[in-house]
C-alpha cells in the first residue's frame, strides 16, 4: 500500500463525521484506554475523546496534502501514536512523523531486516529487557546493560535494532502511549575501549530518533553504577539533547536508596535492591520473538518512495557525518581524561 494510494482514498475533510465509510479496507479506530486514562489523556495530552477521529483526520489530510509520497501508514492506531507524542499539535506530530520515516530510510544498517529473530543473540545476552511490572504511574521499564555486549561478537548498530525494536514493541500499547516509559542503564564494568564505540555519530543518531524520530515519551532515564568515563560519554550526548530530556537524567551512582526514590524496590531486580526475585530476560525475549508476524506487518505499511524523500530531514547525511567524527576525534581525549 503505497503513500499514493492512501492519499488518493482519503478524500472527505478533516471534521467528517463518516471518515471511515470512505475507508473500507482501513481498520477502525475502538478505544482500549481505561476511563482513568482516558481521563489522563485528556488533562497531559489535550485528548478529547469527542474529537480524537477529526484530529486524526486532519492530521491524514495534512501528510496527503505536504507529503503525497511519503509513504507511510495511515491507520486511524497509528497516527494516533504521533498526536499522542505531541500532545495533539498537528503540525509538530506532522513532523514528528516525517522524521520517523527520515530516520529509518537514513540508517540502513539499523532499519535493514529489522525483525526479532535477526536480533537474537542481542536478546539473549541481556543487553535490553523490560521488567516484568508496571511502575506506580503504569509504565514500563527499560533496562538497558551494556556490559552485556561483547563488541567483538557483533556491531553496536545490533544494540540498537534491539533497543528500537523494544520500543516499536511497547509503543503498540495504548496505555504506552499515554503513560510514557522509563529507562533504566546500568553501566557497570563499561570500558573504555567499549565507550569509544559509541562516538557522537552514533549518539547523534540515536538521539534524534527516541528524541524527535519515535512516537514515545520517554519519563526518565535513570543511571545505575555509571563509572568516571560516563562523564566523558555524557559529554558526548548532551549537546544533542533538549532541556526538557536532559533534565530526566538521573545519575545515581552505586546509590540504590537514590534509585529506590524513582523507582520502587517492588518493581525492580535483587541486581538493584529490589524485592521481584532475580532479573528474568526470557519473558520479555519471548514476547518480542513472538510479535515478529505483527511487526513484519506493521514495518510493510512503510513504503520506501523511489522517486521523492521528504523535505525538512531530521539527518542531513554525509555532511553531518563527517562533523560527527570530527567532534569524535575532540572529544577522545576528554574520554581517557574521565577514565
Amino acid at each position: 500500500m503505497s503513500g499514493d494510494s492512501d492519499c488518493t482514498r482519503t478524500s472527505p475533510s478533516a471534521g467528517s463525521p463518516s471518515d471511515n465509510e470512505f475507508l473500507p479496507d482501513r481498520p477502525k479506530y475502538v478505544c482500549s484506554l481505561s476511563p482513568d486514562l482516558i481521563t489522563k489523556a485528556r488533562e497531559e495530552l489535550q485528548e478529547k475523546p469527542e474529537w480524537r477521529l477529526r484530529d486524526v483526520q486532519a492530521l491524514r489530510d495534512m501528510v496527503c496534502k505536504d507529503y503525497p509520497s511519503l509513504g507511510t501508514c495511515l491507520d486511524d492506531a497509528f497516527l494516533l501514536r504521533f498526536l499522542r507524542a505531541r500532545k495533539f499539535d498537528y503540525d509538530r506530530a506532522l513532523q514528528l512523523l516525517v522524521n520517523y520515516h527520515t530516520c529509518r530510510r537514513s540508517w540502513p544498517e539499523v532499519f535493514n531486516n529489522l525483525k526479532p529473530s535477526a536480533i537474537k543473540p542481542v536478546l539473549e545476552s541481556g543487553f535490553v529487557t523490560v521488567l516484568p511490572r508496571l511502575d506506580p504511574e503504569g509504565r514500563h521499564v527499560v533496562c538497558i546493560r551494556p556490559d552485556r555486549w561483547t563488541p567483538s561478537n557483533y556491531p553496536i548498530t545490533e544494540n540498537i535494532r534491539a533497543i528500537y525494536l523494544t520500543l516499536e514493541k511497547l509503543i503498540q500499547s495504548e496505555e504506552t502511549q499515554v503513560n510514557g516509559i522509563v529507562i533504566l542503564a546500568d553501566y557497570k564494568g563499561v570500558s573504555l575501549s567499549k565507550a569509544s564505540h559509541f562516538g557522537p555519530f552514533v549518539a547523534k543518531k540515536v538521539i534524534g530518533i527516541l528524541q524527535d524520530g519515535f512516537p514515545i515519551r520517554i519519563k526518565a532515564v535513570n543511571i545505575i553504577n555509571e563509572p568516571r568515563i560516563f562523564k566523558g560519554i555524557f559529554a558526548i550526548i548532551k549537546p544533542f539533547l533538549k532541556e526538557k530530556i536532559a533534565n530526566r537524567f538521573f545519575l545515581h551512582g552505586c546509590d540504590l536508596n537514590s534509585l529506590h526514590q524513582n523507582i520502587p524496590p517492588v518493581i525492580l531486580p535483587e541486581e538493584y535492591g529490589g524485592t521481584s526475585g532475580k532479573l528474568d530476560i526470557s519473558a520479555w525475549n519471548e514476547l518480542l520473538l513472538a510479535s515478529e508476524e505483527d511487526l513484519l506487518r506493521d514495518f510493510s505499511q512503510l513504503v520506501l518512495p523511489c522517486d521523492s524523500s521528504p523535505h525538512d530531514m531530521l539527518v542531513s547525511g554525509d555532511a553531518d557525518e563527517k562533523q560527527c567524527d570530527d567532534s569524535l576525534r575532540g572529544m577522545k581525549p576528554q574520554l581517557y581524561y574521565c577514565y
